[in-house]
């Protein structure tokens, strides 16, 4: 047994905290882990179904929820490491918490936070992006749609809304299990090395109950 065994690491934090890059490095350094995202879920679900409306999209992202909770309960039934990926909230972790009891999982959250200002202008760049799935930027979609001004789509985010997010979505309170927080506010000064050690002194703590 290896101190990843039956470990889900989740990756929390606010839009724009870099999250997928840890996840890869993550991977790389602690690997193999099984990663799961919720966003992946939701971009699934857009593609096979679409959605006519606001509230047809809704309903897909909540049903998108619950394929990544099944997901996340199968691979633990499974036994493999897990690693997911979310801005998680509180809306999540009841149902997390759940699964880790259910199947002997431990938890660790490494949760990113960073200044609202220039996590706004990461996220504003990220909706422009062609590479981001448009489901997420409009009230109508049919999988192959294309949007040549993403500029104009209705769910870019305004700085109010971003706001509004920022401070009352508890993205930057996330925790479930023990907690490592990293600043990403300039990745330039973020220590991979560091990180990874701290996530690994972390569980190796957790799993023996004493420091290492």
């Amino acid at each position: 047994m290896t101190a990843m065994d039956r470990v889900l690491l989740l990756v929390a934090g606010y839009p724009g905290t870099g999250k997928s890059h840890v996840c890869t490095l993550l991977q790389e350094r602690l690997g193999p882990l099984r990663l799961l995202a919720l966003d992946a879920a939701k971009e699934e679900l857009y593609d096979r179904e679409g959605f006519a409306d606001v509230t047809a999209k809704a309903h897909l992202d909540r049903a998108a929820l619950e394929l990544f909770l099944a997901r996340v309960r199968t691979a633990m039934a499974e036994g493999d490491p897990l690693l997911a990926e979310y801005p998680f909230s509180e809306k999540q972790r009841p149902a997390l918490a759940a699964a880790c009891t259910a199947y002997g999982y431990r938890p660790f959250t490494v949760r990113l936070v960073a200044e609202f200002e220039e996590l706004f202008a990461r996220q504003h760049r990220r909706d422009l992006d062609p590479a981001r799935h448009l489901g997420h930027l409009v009230d109508t979609y049919h999988p192959g749609d294309i949007l040549t001004d993403r500029s104009e789509a209705p769910q870019v985010l305004t700085r109010e809304v971003f706001l509004e997010r920022f401070l009352h979505r508890g993205y930057g309170e996330f925790a479930l299990g023990p907690v490592l927080e990293v600043d990403t506010t300039d990745f330039a000064l973020v220590d991979d090395d560091a990180l990874v050690e701290g996530i690994t002194r972390r569980i190796a703590e957790e799993r023996t109950g004493t420091p290492s």
